[in-house]
């Protein structure tokens, strides 16, 4: 039974400063929950997936703290700041500053750097400015963002945008023949009439025969006026009329074969006058200690900390220790790999959690309340026992730290542990548990049962029915891999972050023929889609609307004849407040139902459009329990989504549910060679046994599934393993083990091996 929230634990729990007092909390699917919340104490929030702990902790207690901060401002500041909608729930008492750190990815702010957004860039801007030789000038001297110290080519990006000729000819061919590719220049538009006639060249002849003279005016001479036939016009090269009439304009202005041309003929390459480093020529050929900015910018961050060691001066002592604190902090955290000129845009979820982390523990605030979703999300074994550390030294600053994770290791660090159920969705949002580990574990809640679970070491594996081969990969930090995956079994790719599983997988292996990738990327389409439209289950139950009711199936889609017109079908009306972020408010005329009143009045086994739209996989399955709308909902659960939505925009699934959404999609398929991403991502304990027996099916059934993995049941479970390492960055990019994991543990001497040796003896 959970602990009565009403009654004092102990002395100091009496006393409403040690505590966040939650009461009556209904979020989405949460059901009248109370509860408190230790301050300055770990607590880690457990539960299925969508047993309502987002709903407690990110759309309760965090979403509360910054509404109340924000009404601390003006009103005039306000009118210029999202509007923010009190969470539905009684009382919250004892809140403090919360600090969301998510795993949305960072900025793809071309400017945006590891370096820039942890601040050592900086730091190392400053170092520069006081120890280099040749002198060249204060800090911002040494920024790419600064007007005095950005390369003037590329204007601090380290790239320029350039156009791809043979996007826009085919040299083998003449004017009369074709040559321009360039959508509105096939032969007798305008644009080439006036090409083909400026007699500059012989429209007859191939282009590769063109003269050096010739060439130029065909792709960049400039604006000149010319006899074209009988008219006096205007020529313009190809090149300069291109660029003028398509790349002068806003890409999403242009139409959608336009920009199709577009994104195919312009491309970026670095930058020939500073070769990528950003930076003019006096501050990218300065050097302290014989190394250059961009040199120090471009290596690993754990060969950085060991040059930045190597500088010793009285001048910038101080900052120099902050900066060696830093970067060990980021090579702590399992972040050693990269490197300070990486793009920000370019880190996975989980990377761009961990430098936000990082950043914090510079922080010189205290009695903040920091909340953290999945933080072990893409980490080794290895790397979770240092993602510990860190969560513990936030808690020992005298910080509140509220964690939604699933792995025991991280539970088993938690002062105080609040498990929520027992079910997803409608089946969830109960108090289950709240109070220390040890009593979680004799709780005989699903959590509690199967916090000791261990899966057993697969010890008869499955014969290979062939192979693919990846020969001589060299991608990133790959060392010339060479590497078979068998065909007709289950494979995991293992190995400590940055050791080059995503480079070997994604970058070799998912390019091969007949390989299905089901990745946590963000889903393409807009907020209008949702898991109905995704999958194809809305087109058998608009028919079904239309048939029961002897009107148009188009009247049952928010994007067509029924749609709400004052939302267009959305359900929420979406303010854009220029620089600020937008504001979505829930639309008054349909009041979110995203369809007119008079198709809200035909119904289907008693229940309109909007309404089976807002039932979840597992209650649809039970109405529709025939034809191809059964076939998709059954994939749905067999995945582990049957607590979702049939109309949840997809723009709310976290990156494992999108990855499980796609595979349910590719199950439809002939059988494939399947590639996922961490598919363990946002499953419970209990979940991941129900993970494992899909994965054991889609091979029984003459499929082959490769796995990126960290999660030792699902490495103890396959039958082959391919450890990459045997560390990150530099010091990973080769295979150090291939073979069954019943080979592994009794043989391997990596850290996948050691960690999986003590997870099936444990």
């Amino acid at each position: 039974m959970p602990d009565d929230p009403t009654t004092p634990r102990t002395a100091a729990a009496a006393d409403s400063h040690s505590l966040i007092e939650v009461r009556g909390a209904r979020e989405n699917n949460l059901r009248d929950i109370s509860l408190d919340l230790p301050k300055r104490r770990l607590t880690v929030f457990t539960g299925v997936s969508g047993s309502g702990k987002s709903s407690l902790v990110f759309g309760t207690i965090a979403a509360e703290s910054q509404r109340l901060i924000n009404e601390t401002y003006t009103a005039f500041i306000q009118s210029f700041m999202p509007s923010q909608s009190r969470p539905d729930v009684d009382a919250l008492h004892g809140l403090s500053a919360a600090i969301v750190v998510d795993q949305e990815r960072m900025t793809a702010n071309s400017r945006s750097t590891v370096g820039t957004v942890t601040d050592a860039f900086t730091m190392l801007r400053i170092v520069f400015s006081r120890l280099s030789t040749p002198y060249v000038g204060p800090a911002t001297s040494f920024s790419f963002n600064s007007p005095e110290g950005m390369c003037p080519r590329c204007e601090g990006t380290g790239h320029v945008t350039d156009i791809d000729i043979d996007q826009l000819v085919d040299r083998d061919l003449s004017l009369n023949g074709g040559a321009i590719t360039v959508p509105n220049f096939s032969v007798g538009n305008w644009y080439w009439q006036v090409m083909a006639q400026s007699g500059l060249y012989d429209p007859d002849r191939p282009l590769r025969d063109f003269t050096e003279r010739e060439w130029d005016d065909f792709l960049n001479k400039p604006a000149t006026k010319v006899s074209a036939g009988s008219l006096n016009t205007t020529y313009e090269g190809l090149l300069v009329k291109v660029r003028r009439i398509f790349l002068a304009k806003d890409r999403d202005a242009l139409q959608p074969h336009i920009r199709a041309f577009v994104d195919r003929a312009v491309v970026f390459t670095t930058c020939p006058e500073c070769d990528g480093s950003r930076l003019a020529e006096a501050p990218r050929s300065a050097t302290v200690h014989g190394r250059t900015l961009p040199e120090c910018a471009a290596l690993q961050i754990s060969d950085l900390a060991e040059v930045v060691r190597g500088i010793d001066d009285p001048s910038v002592a101080p900052l120099l220790a902050s900066l060696r604190g830093l970067l060990d902090s980021l090579t702590d955290i399992g972040l050693g790999y990269l490197s300070l000129d990486r793009p920000s845009g370019t880190l996975s979820g989980g990377e761009a959690q961990r430098v936000k982390m990082v950043r914090h523990l510079g922080s010189s605030l205290t009695d903040v309340t920091y909340v953290f979703d999945e933080p072990t999300t893409g980490l080794h074994p290895h790397d979770i026992q240092r993602m510990n550390g860190l969560l513990l030294s936030l808690r020992d600053k005298g910080n509140t730290v509220l964690v939604v994770e699933h792995k025991p290791e991280v539970i088993a660090i938690a002062d105080h542990v609040v498990d929520l159920g027992p079910g997803a969705g409608a089946a969830g949002g109960q108090l289950c548990y709240a109070g220390d580990i040890a009593g979680l574990r004799a709780s005989g809640t699903l959590t509690g049962r199967h916090l000791g679970h261990r899966a057993r070491l697969k010890e008869k594996v499955r014969t290979p029915t062939g192979a693919l081969t990846v020969k001589g990969a060299d991608l990133h930090n790959l060392r010339d891999v060479t590497v078979d995956f068998p065909l007709g079994v289950l494979t995991a790719v293992t190995g400590v972050a940055g050791s080059g599983k995503s480079s070997l997988v994604h970058g070799y292996l998912a390019k091969e023929d007949g390989v299905v990738v089901a990745d946590q990327s963000p889903i393409r389409g807009s907020r209008r889609s949702n898991p109905a439209t995704y999958t194809g289950l809305l087109g058998p139950i608009r028919n079904a609307f239309a048939k029961a009711n002897g009107v148009r199936a188009a009247l049952f889609s928010a994007n067509s004849e029924g749609a709400c017109p004052r939302c267009n079908g959305i359900g929420l009306v979406y303010t854009d407040l220029a620089m600020m972020a937008g504001v979505a408010s829930v639309c008054e005329q349909c009041e979110g139902k995203r369809f007119t009143p008079e198709v809200l009045a035909y119904t289907l086994h008693g229940r309109n459009i909007g309404e089976v739209l807002d039932m979840a996989v597992e209650e649809a399955a039970e109405v529709f329990t025939g034809g191809q709308a059964r076939a998709i909902l059954r994939r749905l659960s067999d995945v582990g989504l049957g607590y979702v939505r049939l109309g949840q925009p997809l723009t709310t699934l976290s990156g494992g549910e999108r990855q499980r959404l796609k595979l349910a999609i590719h199950m439809a398929q002939e059988s494939s060679v399947y590639v996922l991403d961490e598919p363990t991502t946002g499953l419970h304990l209990a979940d991941v046994d129900q993970l494992l027996a899909l994965l054991d099916r889609l091979v029984d059934d003459g499929n082959t599934v490769v796995v990126i993995e960290h999660h030792q049941a699902v490495m103890a479970r396959a039958d082959h393993i391919i450890d990459i390492g045997p560390g990150g960055g530099h010091d990973g990019g080769q295979v150090v083990f291939t073979g069954s994991p019943a080979e592994l543990v009794a043989a391997g001497e990596t850290l996948t091996a050691r960690h999986l040796r003590t997870y099936v003896g444990g």
